[in-house]
């Protein structure tokens, strides 16, 4: 991916790593929300919990501590600022593309809701992190084996940078537009919050156990349609330039983090009942519906239920 100009600002991340922080086991509430969650383990649902976890919140204590574990290069105690502008650290560092990234995505979508694309609704930024094993959030607290995800109390976009070596190595999904891919969507479900969606779902999520499911799907692919939009504002109207490479390598990252492939490698079949995120076919058209329309409107996955 091109960048028309290079400038980086990091005021908006909080680089949290330096240290491993707790093993062990932990839990997830407050309707956090992400990529892939603990579907890679389908031992437990991204939503309803397990083990006597409240509805909402998910047990990471049976996982294998190698599943998103510690991998090289990821510069935890470096100085963010200074080293993301130096010459060649976008191509260089993960870190310092995602911030670039998470700039021009804030940019976009600044621009849209500037624009009044969103009606009257107040646009404030995310704010994003990087960590280390393990992170303390408004949602409670993570490990690296949950992936990249949003915290909509804190309006946090959370990432351990050793998922995209993981992303690339087991799941296929390789490229820097992956990559972008990757926090476009969590972008979405901060989205979600300014607009009153994710406020809306959760209350239905408790009041209907059994279509918990059905609606993180749902919200899911929503998230991923709003990645779309943002791919296609930023290369129409914004600074970054998007090959048509670039945008088969966002489509097969959305596709290689499908339910349906997921199951079928760590547990040889698939389950759609247990479907959280949705099909790789499903999440590759909403990315694409979004691309295509460059329009955020066209994201609504919900048909009118909402």
């Amino acid at each position: 991916m091109r960048f028309k100009d290079r400038r980086v600002d990091t005021s908006g991340v909080d680089d949290l790593r330096g240290s491993r922080g707790r093993p062990g086991g932990m839990a997830i509430g407050g309707g956090a929300v992400g990529l892939v969650g603990l579907v890679v383990v389908l031992l437990f649902t991204f939503l309803g919990g397990s083990g006597g976890l409240p509805p909402g919140a998910f047990d990471v204590s049976q996982l294998d501590d190698g599943v998103f574990g510690d991998q090289p290069g990821t510069l935890a105690e470096s100085d963010l600022a200074e080293r993301c502008v130096t010459e060649g650290a976008l191509e260089r560092y993960d870190d310092c593309f995602l911030v670039k990234i998470y700039n021009e995505t804030d940019e976009v979508w600044a621009e849209q809701f500037a624009a009044g694309e969103f009606g009257n609704t107040e646009y404030r930024p995310p704010r994003m992190a990087f960590f280390t094993d393990y992170v303390d959030t408004g949602c409670g607290g993570a490990s690296a084996e949950v992936g990249p995800f949003y915290c909509p109390p804190d309006e946090r976009i959370y990432f351990d940078l050793g998922f995209l070596a993981q992303l690339q190595s087991e799941f296929g999904a390789e490229g820097r537009s992956a990559q972008a891919y990757i926090l476009a969507h969590e972008y979405g479900h901060h989205l979600q919050t300014l607009l009153g969606i994710e406020r809306r779902v959760r209350p239905l999520q408790q009041q209907n156990p059994s279509q918990a499911n059905e609606l993180s799907v749902l919200m899911e692919l929503q998230a991923d349609c709003f990645a779309g939009v943002w791919g296609a504002l930023a290369d129409q109207q914004g600074n970054v330039t998007i090959s048509e490479a670039e945008l088969q390598q966002a489509q097969d990252a959305a596709a290689a983090v499908g339910d349906d492939r997921i199951q079928r490698k760590t547990q040889g079949r698939v389950d759609p009942e247990a479907w959280t995120h949705g099909s790789a076919e499903q999440r590759r058209e909403w990315y694409l519906t979004g691309y295509r329309s460059a329009d955020a409107s066209q994201c609504d996955t919900f048909a009118g239920q909402l």
